[in-house]
């Protein structure tokens, strides 16, 4: 299986996650943060995280604004707003659903 086809459907979890306990992050700082928390198991393109960023922002459940960074360079960072709070927490019982799920399969198949 390819490593972008691992992120399929966990894509919102990860982001989520990452943004709820690390604070506001730009899209590469998202990317690299998936990639090496995975241990490059999971890699994430950019023809996948920004549309999905955008998806997630007209959901309601992140929000984006231009920041300076500390080379000058503007950049465009995500925050988790409450409404992606909430979502969160319907994310990871999905999550902790389904990987129950396919445990049980493997288990017992």
């Amino acid at each position: 299986m390819a490593r972008q086809d691992a992120l399929q459907g966990s894509l919102p979890l990860l982001v989520l996650t990452l943004l709820a306990r690390r604070g506001a992050l730009h899209g590469y700082g998202i990317a690299t943060a998936i990639e090496g928390m995975s241990d490059e198991t999971l890699r994430c393109q950019e023809g996948s995280l920004y549309p999905a960023l955008h998806r997630l922002e007209e959901a309601g459940w992140i929000k984006a604004r231009w920041k300076t960074t500390d080379s000058g360079r503007k950049a465009r960072v995500y925050d988790i707003t409450p409404d992606g709070r909430k979502q969160l927490t319907s994310e990871e019982a999905r999550w902790r659903a389904i990987t129950a799920a396919v445990g049980h399969i493997l288990k017992h198949a």
